[in-house]
This record gives C-alpha cells, structure tokens and sequence, in this order.
C-alpha cells in the first residue's frame, strides 16, 4: 500500500494503492483522498486497503462523496450485516441506514452529545459504522472520536492491574429509555436485557486492548469482593468512583481528534477501539446524518 496519489487520477476514483493519507493527530484520525466510496462498493481491492487504513488509523474521514444511499449501504456491507437501531428510524428504501434527523423543533433531544461507544448494550456491539453529512449548520456540530487503545495503554500500571477481571453492565434503558414512559421502557429493556462486557477488550483483529466503559455503562457486576471490599464505602461510592474516572478517560484530547463536517462529508470509524460524542451546540440549526452500522462480535477479555 502507498499513499502517493497517483499523477492526473480523477477525483471522483482511486485506483488501488492510489489512495492518499493525511492523519490528523499523532492518535487517532486519517482523511483518505483520491477515494470514492461509491465506487470502492464495488471493488473488493480497496475495500480491503480502506479496511487496513481502519486498522492503523480507527476513524477515517472522505470528503465530496455525492454517492447514492445504496452505495452507502454496499460499501458498509463489504465489513458485515447491517443493524437497524431501535429508537432512530430507517431509511425505508435502504434497510440498515440510520436517519439521524435533528431540527430546530427537537431542542431536547441530546442522546448523542456524551462520550460513547455505539451500542454496547448489545450483546454485540456494532464493528463500525459509516456516517455520511446529509445536511449541516454553517458552523458547529462537530463530532468528535477517541483512542481507547492509547486510553488504556495510558493509565496507571496499579489500575490495569485493578480492572483486568472486571466486567461491567451496560443499558439502553438507562440512555434512550429514560425519557420514556415505565411500560415502554421496561418494554425496550425486555427487547434488549441489559449486556455484560469485559471492562478491558481485546481487539479481535489487532489483539490490542481496549479500555471498554462509557455512557452506556452502568456499573461493574464482580466488584464486591473480599479483594476489592473491605467496608461498605469500598463498594458505594468506591465502585462507582472507579467506573467515572475509568469512562473520563475519554475527555483526554491528546487522545482524540475532531471533525467538521460538510454536505457529503464521510466517517468510518471502528466502533470496537473508539468513543465519539458528536458536539450539540448548533441550535436552531438543522443537522440531518445517515449511518450504516455494521454488526460486530461478543466482546472478550
């Protein structure tokens, strides 16, 4: 693979090993050029180069890709089956793309401006997705991602040794279900029970390990040990206060990288080493995204 863009090559394609890369931080985030998504749907050849570049880079960033929603939804599809989502709408022609719709008439909505890893009250939680601008403010609404392999490989050598066994539970039904009525939210709750991961991943392609709490994660689930317990206040606010400095790991920006979008810009990022929080300070504005998540693994330590 080079990353010479190759002389007098249309923009609108790439030929394989054209593709050129500018990372963005020396963490996290690489915007690829001379790269068409729609047409890289059906080439297998640089879906597996565009697949490498995740690998080394975790989020990767187009620009001017004026591509079809099928096309949207072929290339997501070269990495897995796509899953709808149970709160945000599909697109009804295109199962498996994700209408992300805000408007000035939806001042509260605010799920999405919290650090988070999508899905992980799934038993398996998403691969990736790719996000595509649609529309956008003029200025704002940023999203922002972060290394949750640097995260880890960062913290103390005492806390890695603290959280290696533990595991942790993570909910829909304290995130999206807490704005709904009871009798709904048990009903998303009984759809999906709330999942247990490990709280240190391994990656399964990598076998990099991955710091694995965010805003979906609601507490450890083996914590209250003879080891970990000695008085109540080991457990609560102990637990508690190990799982918030755990999940601010996120807010480090040497580890993190942020983009403006743009109609047509596009995102693809490895939602199994990363958190991202999409930023919400554009009100009155519209802002209208399309995603394709793609289904992931059993998360394990």
């Amino acid at each position: 693979m080079t990353t010479a863009t190759a002389p007098n090559a249309p923009a609108t394609i790439a030929n394989r090993g054209s593709i050129k890369v500018d990372p963005l931080t020396c963490a996290i985030g690489a915007e690829l050029s001379n790269v068409n998504l729609g047409v890289a749907s059906r080439d297998a050849g640089l879906v597996a180069e565009i697949r490498a570049l995740l690998l080394k880079h975790r989020v990767l960033f187009f620009r001017d890709q004026d591509i079809t929603r099928a096309e949207h939804v072929a290339f997501a599809r070269h990495f897995g089956d796509l899953e709808d989502h149970p709160v945000a709408g599909s697109d009804p022609d295109n199962p498996g793309l994700v209408r992300i719709y805000k408007s000035p008439d939806m001042p509260n909505d605010r799920y999405e401006n919290s650090w988070h890893t999508d899905a992980t009250w799934r038993e398996k939680p998403p691969f990736g997705c790719v996000l595509r601008c649609v529309e956008c403010p003029p200025v704002g609404g940023d999203t922002m991602w972060v290394n949750m392999v640097e995260a880890y490989a960062r913290l103390p050598e005492d806390v890695k040794a603290k959280i290696a066994s533990l595991r942790a539970r993570h909910s829909i039904e304290a995130s999206f279900g807490a704005a709904m009525p009871m009798e709904k939210r048990h009903a998303l709750k009984a759809q999906f029970p709330d999942a247990e991961h490990p709280v240190v991943r391994t990656h399964p392609e990598t076998g990099e390990k991955v710091l694995f709490v965010n805003a979906f994660t609601t507490h450890f689930t083996n914590y209250h040990t003879a080891e970990n317990v000695r008085f109540g206040q080991d457990y609560s606010p102990g637990a508690s206060q190990l799982l918030n400095y755990l999940i601010s790991q996120a807010f480090v920006p040497e580890f993190q990288v942020r983009f403006r979008w743009k109609p047509n810009s596009m995102a693809f990022w490895d939602n199994r080493s990363t958190q991202h929080y999409a930023v919400m300070d554009y009100p009155p504005c519209h802002r209208k995204m399309e995603r394709a998540g793609i289904v992931g693994d059993t998360p394990h330590a």
